[in-house]
């Protein structure tokens, strides 16, 4: 089977990024964008996703972190999806449900080629750190979703701690996605037969 890779460059005015991944990997991550909070998030995605993962994020952090967490959702996106090309074979579907100490996540994907979020995580605080914007984790999910054009649903089912609850949110992404791209077939997974 052809190795699903992908590299993509993204570049504004405000963040360049470049992001390569390899859906057959084995878990290795070079993460590295400016912002700590969310550098171990990728890192999650990555390593539980079982995706070869490097990323370079250069963005207006001393503004604060929107930009990068927005301009590297979009890049990443755009990469899972020239990865996984036509979809042919792919599982399709995949679902997880992710325990990090008190907090509790389940998340579907659908690689359906319709860009749709649920996102139903309510999150005790505001900000993780002194800077990070827990509204972000929200904005990075949407534009991975409209770039990768893929529907996702992430459901918080309990979490007191919000550093627990985004880890559980990004390795119940990375182990659904995981299953999700698995190839289990020869066929584009749909009757349309396309996934577009």
């Amino acid at each position: 089977m052809e190795r699903r890779t992908a590299h993509v460059r993204r570049q504004t005015r405000e963040t360049t990024v470049e992001v390569e991944l390899d859906l057959d990997g084995a878990g290795v991550v070079d993460v590295a964008t400016g912002v700590p909070f969310f550098d171990h998030m990728l890192d999650q995605l990555g390593r539980h996703g079982r995706i070869d993962l490097t990323v370079r994020t250069h963005g207006d952090t001393n503004i604060d972190a929107h930009h990068t967490v927005e301009d590297t959702g979009i890049a990443l996106g755009e990469a899972l999806a020239a990865a996984w090309g036509d979809r042919r074979g792919v599982e399709r579907f995949g679902d997880a449900t992710v325990p990090i100490d008190e907090s509790l996540t389940r998340v579907a994907v659908d690689l359906s080629g319709r860009p749709y979020l649920v996102w139903d995580c309510d999150v005790p605080i505001e900000v993780i750190g002194e800077t990070f914007e827990t509204s972000l984790v929200r904005h990075f999910f949407e534009s991975v979703v409209a770039n990768a054009r893929v529907t996702l649903h992430v459901h918080n089912l309990s979490g007191d701690n919000t550093h627990h609850v985004f880890e559980s949110v990004f390795k119940s992404f990375a182990v659904a996605l995981r299953r999700a791209v698995a190839v289990t077939g020869e066929q584009v997974p749909s009757t349309k037969g396309v996934l577009q």
